[in-house]
């Protein structure tokens, strides 16, 4: 059997039931964008000079089951040939599992409620349904590697532009360069070869080889949202990503860094496929609660009537407004009430949200749908969706320099990406995360 239909038949740890850690409370920097305090770096040589941080959005969990087998949909000869020195196990999310919020926890090792990067909520304070942005009020792991001297390149990894990284920058250099996996490869190769990059519309050499080197490819997630998590086209995305990872593979080989070089490859959530919506008996049975509520897209704010607002994102951020806001009785009874709708798997409550370390900036109830549904109107065909519980597992790929062959994390999160890769580079964690370093999957 080939060795990647072989680690996958038997290697990869099922993430079945998420329990969220109760990790110590840990100082947040107010500023956005704030830096750490200056660390001196380790004085022994660190594990690994670079790390490559592949960002693959939308990588379920069971796009795997398309590699194994004796006549597999998907042919990764790369990636098998990378876990030659590693591993492939399954991390665990956060909620909500939206891209934003999951990527920010990646860069920063921070849960939502601390680093409160946040999406699809209405924000009382300005009176408008909010979509995704970047907001952060604590470091990520460019700006703590900065800090400490090291140098961050990212191609199209938007999470960490302006905190860590910028244009023109050639010891934290972006470039976002548009175009699919393959074009912002390009940089990543040119990059290794010491040639110049376009940034923000002018020509840069990186400083060196830098220490991290991001890049972020979204052709899944734009697959799985258009057709489900079944899309025949899967397979073939696959496939092209495998290519871009040889890609990057014999550009540090040339460049004479491979064996001093980390692969980690993750995603941010991974994706459900629905093909029913609930919006109508939604609003009914919220209306039959006594209330007047309102879905809100980004920007929109509520009519004067409207005392519930309802931001939808894959889950539903549900809010009361007006003269019952903070209510506990009104909150109480739109709770049984959305509860009540078979459409409906969990209702989470502000208590719920704490306890799954969201963002304190959601409203009173988060409504998760049943597989298959959507607070929405019902689709013309099969789509995707994600943000729920059900999309909180992603492969996680740890390889290459300062990782221990065929050593499995355990129980790997979201926020301990972060701390492991500045492990891996001889850095302290940034500032504010909340992971731990997966020391039982790297060299000793």
């Amino acid at each position: 059997m080939p060795l990647l239909r072989k680690i996958l038949a038997t290697s990869i740890a099922a993430a079945t039931v998420w329990t969220a850690s109760t990790a110590a409370a840990v100082p947040m920097p107010q500023a956005t964008g704030a830096q750490p305090a200056t660390v001196e770096p380790a004085t022994h040589r660190p594990a690994a000079d670079h790390v490559v941080f592949l960002a693959l959005d939308g990588f379920d969990v069971e796009y795997l089951d398309l590699l194994r087998g004796d006549d597999p949909a998907a042919e990764m000869p790369n990636l098998e040939r990378l876990l030659r020195r590693g591993s492939v196990t399954t991390s665990t999310g956060v909620m909500t599992s939206i891209t934003n919020p999951s990527w920010s926890s990646v860069a920063t090792g921070a849960w939502p409620e601390t680093h409160h990067n946040t999406a699809y909520w209405f924000d009382p304070a300005t009176n408008t349904a909010k979509g995704q942005q970047r907001d952060l009020v604590v470091p990520t792991i460019a700006q703590s590697i900065r800090a400490q001297g090291g140098t961050v390149f990212s191609s199209q990894w938007f999470i960490l532009q302006n905190y860590g990284v910028t244009y023109g920058d050639p010891d934290g250099l972006y470039t976002q360069p548009g175009g699919d996996c393959a074009r912002r490869t390009d940089d990543a190769v040119a990059v290794l070869r010491g040639e110049p990059v376009s940034s923000g519309g002018q020509l840069v050499t990186a400083s060196g080889i830098p220490a991290l080197m991001a890049v972020y490819c979204d052709t899944l997630d734009a697959i799985g949202h258009d057709g489900g998590d079944a899309d025949p086209r899967i397979p073939g995305a696959l496939e092209e990503i495998d290519q871009q990872l040889g890609r990057i593979m014999t550009a540090t080989q040339e460049a004479g860094v491979y064996d001093r070089t980390a692969f980690v490859i993750t995603g941010d959530h991974g994706m459900t496929t629905f093909d029913k919506g609930f919006a109508t008996e939604a609003l009914a049975a919220i209306e039959a609660a006594g209330f007047t509520p309102q879905i809100l897209t980004s920007g929109q704010s509520p009519a004067p009537d409207t005392d519930v607002v309802i931001v939808v994102g894959g889950v539903a951020d549900v809010r009361i407004i007006g003269e019952q806001a903070g209510d506990r009785a009104a909150v109480r009874r739109l709770e049984r009430a959305l509860n009540a709708l078979p459409q409906v798997q969990n209702v989470f409550n502000k208590t719920d949200q704490r306890r799954l370390h969201m963002s304190p900036n959601h409203g009173d109830l988060l409504v998760e749908p049943a597989p298959g549904w959507s607070f929405g109107a019902t689709p013309a065909d099969a789509a995707g969706r994600h943000g729920a519980t059900t999309e909180l597992r992603i492969p996680l790929v740890l390889a290459g320099a300062g990782v221990q062959p065929g050593a499995h994390p355990y129980r790997p999160r979201h926020i301990d990406i972060a701390p492991t890769i500045s492990a891996l580079l001889g850095y302290s964690p940034p500032s504010a995360s909340e992971g731990r370093v997966l020391r039982e999957a790297l060299r000793r």
